[in-house]
């Protein structure tokens, strides 16, 4: 690992794999600013926690859907400690769980707005301040539902399909500015926003049984490989998407 400090910024990094990431990016000493939605509570113990792994840390509240909030964010970060390095986006909403005949335009509409949207917003953000004179790197944390739908998650689904074609672009145009743009496609993760898997040992049992290597994954699994992406040993890797699933996705056309 490069450990020289760096500042990053990671949208929804109150809870979850958001979260995961800041404290393993403290961990290589780097300066994060955690962009949390309305929690303050919790973006602070996330800071706390990136401290006490041994870097430091801000909280900044942002909405990812509008570009005011985004804009207002990332100039509170750079007027406190520089350029930015690193952006993380790993804030996002769940899946409705509505067929596309009952789903209101609302649903749809913010689903977009928050998973789609809001990367491109914090994307186009960091690049127009980031300093030439450094590497950047963008990592958007994405899903295996990019490419394995399921019913009742068309809005979900295709922010995350977006979100693909998002990284692939943004990793051709950036290249030749020392940007690199990545995503990490995890599987079943045991986050807040699956609480249910979190507090029902049986339920998340009768899931795992369904992914090849028997478990659940870990949010720190996924923020160690989005901190690798960010790093120089990944500095030849732009526009991957790297699924992280336990196998699950290779299964999809089993009993067919």
């Amino acid at each position: 690992m490069n450990t020289s400090r760096r500042n990053v910024v990671i949208t929804g990094a109150e809870s979850g794999i958001g979260a995961a990431c800041a404290k393993i990016f403290g961990e290589a000493g780097d300066h994060v600013a955690i962009l949390y939605h309305s929690d303050a509570q919790a973006a602070e113990a996330s800071a706390e926690a990136v401290r006490q792994a041994g870097g430091t840390a801000m909280t900044v509240q942002c909405s990812v859907d509008d570009d005011r909030s985004v804009d207002a964010a990332f100039a509170e970060v750079e007027k406190a400690c520089g350029p930015v390095s690193v952006l993380v986006n790993s804030a996002g909403i769940n899946m409705s769980g509505i067929p596309v005949r009952d789903m209101p335009t609302p649903v749809w509409t913010r689903m977009l707005a928050t998973d789609l949207t809001g990367a491109f917003l914090t994307s186009r953000r960091f690049l127009k301040g980031w300093a030439a004179d450094r590497p950047g790197a963008i990592i958007h944390i994405s899903s295996i539902h990019a490419e394995a739908v399921r019913a009742g998650g068309a809005d979900y689904c295709a922010a995350k399909g977006g979100l693909t074609n998002l990284v692939r672009t943004l990793a051709i145009e950036e290249a030749p500015n020392n940007v690199r743009v990545n995503a990490v496609e995890p599987g079943m993760i045991l986050t807040p926003m699956n609480e249910r898997a979190l507090e029902d040992a049986a339920y998340r049992k009768s899931l795992e049984v369904n992914i090849p290597m028997k478990r659940a994954g870990k949010p720190e699994e996924v923020a160690y490989l989005a901190r690798w992406l960010a790093s120089e040993e990944a500095a030849y890797v732009t526009g991957a998407c790297i699924v992280m699933d336990g196998g699950l996705s290779l299964l999809q056309g089993v009993g067919a």
